[in-house]
């Protein structure tokens, strides 16, 4: 993100501001932004007298300000940092006094994560005028293999879209899980290779056979002895494979799928920017369309709507997820 790395490239500069307010329900830039600041503003000798971390669920915006207000010890700046500062919601803006005048030898840093300050009070208006006020936003779900690719090339990897969709698909789009397991990975991967499905599999444990990403593929192609394979797999192993994410991820495909037929532009790059996909898919759609006309992509979405409720118990009882995605194949092939 390039708000990050212009807030790191200011630090590194030796532009610090006096407050950081990191807020967004992305955790993943928060915790890096803060991160780099614990690490890098102060040296080692400096850190122990000099460095305050606080926590939001034991700490009230008194005891922030009092800890900010204090002058640094042998040092010509001291760091704050108060993590899951959102639990000082009600009290956030009594805050607005300090932001208003901070103190110029301190760096108070607050991580609001998985909240955000309302922007017509004076807090926000402060901080802004006087600190750093950063939004972590969430990456959308096709945003987030994109992610992955750069991370991980500039680290110095490569990975395949199959196998970053494969991470994202069983990871979903919380960037601190997804980086959790990126970095496994590179503790058992030689620098320089290419992270493939098969590596996925053996060191994660996900099949690159058996998954939703394979379903979907095997529906569009009408590939019935293939999907018929997975959804057994599915019915065997239940609690990793669950109902809800199987009918939600193939209701998200046939949407995107009805949406294509409805383009006058069938380029590669105009679908994947009006599906908002990676590029990578864009034949499974082409395939999909010609064995799924408009009529019938409409007919299996409410299908599939009818099957969510029947796996949520309305309308139907003791019909396990198993005979529910029998149900499903043979209603979409």
């Amino acid at each position: 993100m390039d708000e990050v790395k212009q807030i790191v490239t200011d630090i590194k500069n030796g532009n610090l501001r006096p407050i950081y307010f990191l807020m967004g329900d992305e955790a993943y830039y928060i915790d890096r932004v803060a991160e780099y600041i614990e690490k890098n503003v102060l040296t080692e000798e400096e850190r122990g007298f000099n460095q305050i971390i606080l926590y939001g669920k034991d700490a009230s915006v008194d005891d922030i300000v009092s800890n900010a207000k204090r002058y640094p010890m042998m040092s010509e700046k001291q760091v704050v940092i108060v993590k899951e500062a959102q639990h000082l919601s009600r009290t956030i803006e009594n805050l607005t006094s300090y932001s208003d005048q901070p103190q110029t030898s301190t760096v108070l840093v607050i991580c609001y994560k998985y909240a955000k300050l309302d922007k017509r009070k004076k807090l926000y208006k402060s901080i802004k005028k006087n600190g750093v006020l950063f939004e972590s936003k969430k990456l959308y779900e096709n945003q987030v293999s994109d992610w992955i690719r750069r991370i991980l090339q500039g680290k110095g990897y490569k990975i395949s879209p199959k196998a970053a969709i494969l991470l994202v698909e069983f990871l979903g789009t919380d960037l601190s899980r997804v980086n959790n397991e990126l970095e496994k990975l590179q503790l058992v991967v030689p620098k320089g290779t290419e992270i493939t499905p098969d590596v996925i599999e053996e060191h994660i444990g996900i099949s690159k056979d058996y998954n939703n990403f394979e379903l979907k593929k095997a529906i569009g192609e009408k590939n019935v002895i293939k999907a018929t394979r997975i959804i057994n797999y599915f019915a065997q192993n239940p609690k990793d494979n669950p109902f809800v994410v199987t009918i939600t991820l193939l209701n998200t495909f046939f949407t995107q799928l009805l949406k294509y037929h409805g383009l006058s532009d069938h380029s590669s790059k105009n679908v994947a920017s009006a599906l908002g996909v990676n590029p990578f898919f864009v034949s499974e759609f082409q395939i999909a369309a010609r064995n799924y006309p408009m009529k019938k992509v409409s007919q299996i979405i409410s299908q599939l709507r009818t099957l969510d409720l029947k796996g949520k118990g309305v309308g139907a009882t003791n019909i396990s997820h198993a005979d529910l995605l029998k149900e499903l194949l043979v209603k979409i092939v």
